[in-house]
């Protein structure tokens, strides 16, 4: 369950079809997001996404989970989201942390080093991506990935 202390974005419900959650509270240290992946990766699992979405997506949640854990205040939640319609789908990826907000963005040029890629890549696996501050200095970030 999310504390009411987190904002999270609500998820756009679909016209018609069906929508799946699953809820991971993050740890605070970065070495034990591996389980947190290998939970991911069992849901997406059990979703039966095509494996190209499901490649695409892990890498998503792990750059998304890695900033929440690296640069900002606990508590962290990532959120995935499944939409499915009569027409195909969508995958939500959502990770709420305690903020601050850090002002980066997938649009402002990095440095070629081993950091500050993260979101870059986010934007090049996803459909849409954003994020939203919450008053209380919560701040979601998030992406979509469309699914057949």
């Amino acid at each position: 369950m999310i504390p009411s202390s987190l904002t999270v974005l609500p998820a756009p419900v679909p016209q018609s079809g069906e929508e799946d959650e699953h809820i991971l509270p993050l740890p605070g240290c970065p070495r034990r997001l591996a389980g947190i992946r290998h939970h991911a990766r069992i849901t997406l699992a059990h979703w039966a996404l095509p494996q190209e979405v499901a490649d695409d997506a892990l890498l998503v949640v792990s750059e998304l989970i890695s900033d929440a854990v690296l640069h900002a205040l606990p508590p962290a939640f990532l959120r995935l989201i499944r939409r499915r319609t009569e027409t195909g789908g969508t995958l939500g990826i959502e990770v709420t942390d305690g903020g601050p907000m850090t002002g980066q963005s997938a649009d402002h040029p990095v440095a070629p080093d081993e950091h500050g890629r993260g979101l870059t890549i986010v934007r090049a696996l996803s459909t849409d991506h954003g994020t939203c501050g919450g008053p209380d200095g919560s701040a979601t970030w998030w992406a979509e990935l469309s699914t057949p």
